[in-house]
């Protein structure tokens, strides 16, 4: 089996990577269903706000070395606990449906993501 035959398919292969990787890049700004990194280091969020469709989920990332995390959402639309986040731990949460809604830390209350999805 020659693995150098499918290379062909996209064209010269530099040329072709990077048109591919390109264009996957494009696809994945506009698709429902993308993904946003929020981190949570020094009791905050970063960002604070996001904007997002329905449909696409945010990625909460616990960045601090010594806090463990919490993440969640009350809305009547959407409920949403993650339990503890230690150090380097993650969180997805999707969001459904159009609305304004704030990802708050169970164990820092001053934290607050603001997620408006349109």
């Amino acid at each position: 089996m020659r693995l150098n035959n499918h290379l062909g398919l996209f064209g010269p292969p530099a040329l072709g990577a990077a048109t591919v990787l390109a264009l996957a890049g494009a696809a994945v700004a506009s698709l429902p269903g993308a993904e946003h990194i929020v981190s949570q280091k020094g009791k905050r969020f970063g960002p604070e706000a996001v904007n997002l469709r329905p449909g696409e989920r945010v990625t909460i990332v616990n960045d601090d070395s010594n806090f463990v995390h919490h993440a969640y959402v009350e809305a009547p639309d959407l409920a949403y606990d993650s339990g503890d986040i230690e150090p380097g731990g993650r969180a997805v949460i999707t969001f459904p449906k159009e609305g304004d809604f704030f990802v708050l830390c169970g164990v820092h209350p001053k934290m607050k993501l603001a997620v408006h999805v349109r």
